[in-house]
């Protein structure tokens, strides 16, 4: 089977798995067509395309992941797709070996699944990659609720230039807590991007960031995107408008009080009232308090992204 009609079997059978991945590839043109990996087992095909995606050290992205990811594109095809991805990951391990900087710890390789496609995840297992990041997905329903319900003692109301102090705390606790999950790493600079970044957001006359003060306290932090600024990860959902939701945080002092509750709550509200198709967010998967709060809220796994890090040992 050659790559192209490998891919269009792949294709096929995402289809067939998950009506809201998209039709096209959103992966499609990122990776190095010439050093394609390609392998078969009976009937059964893979084939791996590897790329490299840089982050600066000062730019705000490099507070959410490794500087440097290898990431391989994986498209299966056949009744047995997991068995060739096992020669896929090992012709990968000694691409890495030639590229990678052995131990460092800014590096990570990186394989993104879709979620319901399951195949070739006790592969990655063995090879010593686990499921850390997931991008989930919640669709519109803008019939199940006419309005989010009020929290007692909890008010919403845009961030102000002089909620930056307060923003960018809420945001480092996020960091800190999120740094135990395998993907965030704490840089020296944290303060000062996190800073540079919210600052701009502060003063907008369509607000993206959002307080919540748990009677007068702001203790809860809420920072989406509209579908004009979420265009670059509209892609990977099969919908027209598409929202991203990417921070919501509460303080400790604040948790199990409905601040988080209230919080998603507004955020979908204003989605619908942007006529948002799908909402999308990326949370760590081992967290034990990210997982069970989303998946209550309507949303479920889309894409799953399997990481190693450092890169390679």
């Amino acid at each position: 089977m050659n790559a192209d009609a490998l891919a269009t079997e792949h294709a096929a059978r995402l289809g067939r798995m998950d009506p809201l991945l998209p039709s096209s590839d959103p992966f499609a043109g990122r990776g190095n067509e010439a050093e394609i990996l390609i392998a078969e087992d009976g009937e059964s095909w893979a084939s791996g395309v590897p790329f490299r995606s840089e982050v600066a050290a000062d730019s705000s992205d490099s507070l959410w992941r490794a500087l440097v990811e290898y990431r391989l594109i994986v498209r299966l095809a056949g009744p047995h797709p997991g068995r060739p991805l096992t020669e896929i990951l090992t012709q990968w391990d000694e691409y890495l070996r030639r590229v990678a900087i052995p131990g460092e710890w800014d590096t990570a390789a990186v394989v993104p699944r879709p979620s319901r496609d399951t195949a070739g995840s006790a592969e990655l297992l063995r090879q010593g990659f686990s499921a850390t990041r997931v991008l989930a997905v919640r669709p519109a329903d803008r019939l199940a609720n006419p309005g989010p319900p009020a929290e007692p003692g909890v008010r919403i109301r845009p961030a102000e230039p002089g909620d930056l102090g307060t923003a960018v705390e809420l945001f480092t606790e996020l960091q800190q807590y999120d740094s135990q999950f395998g993907m965030v790493t704490l840089r020296a600079n944290a303060g000062d991007l996190l800073t540079s970044d919210l600052e701009s957001q502060l003063d907008r006359t369509d607000p993206t960031v959002w307080i919540a003060e748990l009677y007068g306290r702001p203790l809860g932090l809420l920072r989406i995107q509209y579908p004009a600024e979420a265009s670059w990860v509209a892609p990977y959902v099969s919908a027209e408008r598409v929202g991203y939701l990417s921070t919501l945080h509460v303080a400790e002092a604040a948790r199990s009080s409905g601040v988080g509750s209230a919080l998603a709550a507004h955020a979908h509200q204003l989605f619908d009232e942007a006529d948002v198709d799908a909402v999308l967010l990326h949370h760590a998967l081992a967290s034990p308090r990210s997982t069970p709060f989303w998946y209550s809220r309507g949303y479920r796994p889309l894409w799953t992204y399997w990481y190693r890090r450092p890169a390679t040992l």
